[in-house]
């Protein structure tokens, strides 16, 4: 059977009209690019035709590159050809956008004479967060119609933008009036020729550029912003290409482009950004999404008004869910609204909403201290404190209050969530839905699936996360899940090195160098020393005497030295200071304890640091991997990349293994477990897969069959 065509071709009252269909988004696959060539030169060979409309069908213009073509030989013909071919014409062409026009959908768009766009539109140049840079012409167009400021800001951010912005900054020229996309280009197309418009070939203009001089300050700008961000390759890239768009004739910069297009292709960087683009994928699917609809979602409630409650209900309310908050009193009932409504007020602040439109988000809101106001919820989030005594008072009043079929959920960051469905007389409905803080920002939600619940309230769990615009992976229980099971193991790897000889300001300049935003000390004054502390209380009872124990943090602890809030932890923060100063009082404790320990310190290389560090991280996800913790070792990747910083260019910890090589990173576990053997056993599924020659990467692609 043959395939339709992916371009049609009709004339219409002398106007051509090409509409591109390759469902479900339009993406520039071959089969796009060739019809998109035939159909401009059958337009240009036509003397029937006096202009050319370009339009999307079904519910996008073109959402941007084929995902499937990644990593395959590159087939005729090339986009950058497309897109000459529609700016060559001899008979002006209108490109009509609804929906995404993003990427190379927007690099088509900007080759075209004259863009209309209805209010679904959404333009964009996101290249950049796949370690590219637009490489069909946008950063030589994209300056020509919106000059260097806004083109950069653009191409850097990789941010959507819609119609209204879009015909403010120049990058298109009307805005329909009906989302009818063809009836309103046609009407568009019949305006232009009626205006007798010629031919405006996007290459040829020159006016947002005229002020070189302000365009050079423009560039300049980005170039430091750019520098500050240490370790990202493309954004340096594509300021060097707008600078080529404001130095050069447009096919010398388009050449130059190219050439930076071809640097970026062959960066490291690439692959773990390609990587990261498609976990993120690929995490939406579990086997319970298949074989499960999600539940109905429209009241939620949240149990705790603290700095987590209060963000979970600012998540739930940004989505137009109708939130219940649930406190223990009117008092603490009436700090988790002002901690709800601080947020929208930060927002009005900056401009990003109206007092009306706080309004109407806190209209969705109600607070109350009888947990009956969560009769009619749909599902029901605690987020109470983290003690198992505690959660089972809350979930004993849940089982009475709820209706039948609601989901429990817990936000519990460690505790065995098995325990807490047993607790209840509908285990079938409990789940945990670990947020991270803030949640209203943070984009992980680690979703954990305990023994007896239902696929129904997994598969609803994803649905949350898919409507509140967050990254969710499914997590089996352990103490800590994926996340911060992996966090306490290099976290320990860290403290062990902190005792063995570096500073903990040396551990975390490592951290950073690496592409960390901060280090593990850094994030524990963030966080707050006393949460760790009341961690490693708990589990106290449960640890292996024969386990190395380092005490430089519970003295820390011990004297109130909580980080930023107590203006002292690791690091110190004078009158409030958000960005800590090294502590000499913390160094000498450091050294008490070594000689407590018995330990004479040693010298460490920033490598030695990392190598240790990471080497932790991997080996640890490798056995979260191996006990069914995580799905897939891309699961690692995202909760690490999403929730603790990991670089996102790298990957995250599994695919970095895999670039730095499996047998590599073994023969340091087997080094370091020379000194520590009981910290350092090597995974066995590590093991297994350098035995084979395979690395993570396979076991992601369905050939599950480890240990």
């Amino acid at each position: 059977m043959s395939q339709a065509p992916a371009v049609h071709l009709s004339v219409h009252n002398h106007v051509a009209l090409v509409s591109i269909d390759n469902p479900p988004v339009n993406a520039l696959g071959v089969a796009v690019r060739r019809g998109l060539q035939q159909a401009i030169a059958q337009a240009e060979a036509d003397d029937r035709v006096h202009a050319v409309l370009i339009v999307g069908q079904g519910k996008a213009f073109i959402a941007g590159a084929d995902i499937r073509e990644f990593g395959q030989p590159p087939q005729a013909p090339s986009l950058p050809d497309v897109c000459n071919a529609i700016e060559a014409c001899s008979k002006p062409v209108i490109a009509a956008i609804h929906g995404p026009a993003l990427g190379g959908g927007l690099e088509v768009a900007m080759s075209a004479h004259y863009r209309l766009a209805t209010d679904s539109a959404r333009l964009g140049l996101p290249e950049v967060q796949l370690g590219l840079l637009p490489g069909a012409g946008g950063t030589q167009r994209a300056p020509r119609l919106v000059g260097a400021q806004a083109a950069l800001d653009l191409m850097l951010s990789g941010r959507h933008i819609g119609a209204a912005e879009a015909l403010r900054m120049g990058l298109i020229d009307h805005i329909a009036t009906s989302d009818d996309v063809q009836a309103e280009g046609l009407a568009y197309v019949r305006h232009v020729l009626g205006e007798g418009a010629q031919v405006r070939r996007t290459r040829d203009l020159t006016e947002a550029l005229a002020d070189k001089r302000a365009q050079g300050v423009a560039i300049d700008a980005a170039r430091t912003e750019v520098r500050k961000k240490r370790g990202l390759f493309s954004p340096e890239k594509i300021v060097d290409a707008v600078q080529a768009a404001l130095d050069l004739p447009f096919d010398e910069g388009l050449r130059t482009e190219r050439a930076l297009f071809e640097q970026c292709l062959a960066s490291p960087q690439r692959a773990g950004l390609i990587h990261a683009f498609f976990a993120e994928r690929e995490v939406l699917k579990a086997p319970e999404t298949k074989s499960a609809k999600p539940r109905a979602l429209n009241k939620v409630g949240v149990i705790g008004g603290g700095t987590m409650g209060a963000g979970i209900a600012v998540a739930m309310l940004d989505t137009g869910l109708h939130v219940t908050m649930i406190e223990r009193d009117d008092q603490a009932l009436a700090q988790g609204r002002a901690r709800v409504e601080k947020v929208y007020d930060g927002l009005i602040a900056k401009g990003r909403i109206s007092s009306e439109g706080k309004a109407i988000v806190m209209a969705r809101f109600v607070g109350a201290v009888d947990y009956a106001a969560l009769a009619e919820a749909d599902l029901v989030v605690e987020a109470v404190f983290e003690d198992m005594a505690v959660k089972h008072a809350v979930f004993a009043q849940l089982d009475k209050v709820c209706k039948p079929g609601a989901v429990l959920a817990t936000n519990t960051s460690y505790l065995d969530i098995n325990e807490i469905a047993a607790s209840v007389f509908r285990p079938q409905d409990v789940i945990g839905l670990h947020f991270f803080s803030p949640a209203n920002i943070m984009k992980l939600l680690e979703i954990v699936v305990p023994a007896k619940v239902s696929a129904d309230v997994v598969a609803t769990g994803f649905e949350l996360a898919k409507r509140l615009k967050k990254v969710p992976v499914r997590a089996g229980v352990c103490d800590g899940f994926i996340g911060n099971r992996i966090l306490a193991t290099y976290r320990t790897a860290a403290d062990h090195l902190m005792e063995d000889g570096a500073s903990p300001y040396e551990i975390d300049q490592m951290a950073r160098a690496f592409g960390y935003p901060m280090g593990p000390y850094e994030v524990s004054d963030l966080a707050g020393g006393d949460i760790g502390w009341a961690t490693r209380k708990r589990r106290a009872a449960t640890r292996d005497p024969r386990a190395r124990y380092v005490h430089i943090a519970d003295q820390l602890c011990e004297r109130g030295w909580f980080g930023q809030k107590t203006g002292r932890g690791y690091y110190l923060y004078p009158n409030g200071a958000r960005t800590g100063t090294p502590d000499p009082e913390v160094l000498a404790i450091v050294e008490e304890e070594r000689a407590k320990a018995g330990v004479k310190p040693r010298t460490f290389t920033p490598d030695e640091l990392q190598r240790r560090y990471l080497a932790a991280m991997i080996n640890e996800g490798a056995k979260v991997v191996e006990e069914g913790i995580a799905l897939r070792p891309l699961d690692v990747d995202v909760t690490l990349v999403h929730g603790y910083g990991f670089p996102r260019y790298r990957g995250g910890p599994m695919k970095y293994a895999d670039m730095v090589g499996l047998p590599a990173i073994l023969a340091d576990i087997r080094e370091f477990a020379k000194e520590d053997p009981l910290f350092w056993q090597p995974a066995t599924l590590l093991i297994q897969l350098v035995a084979e020659g395979r690395d993570f990467d396979s076991l992601n692609k369905g050939d599950n069959n480890h240990a």
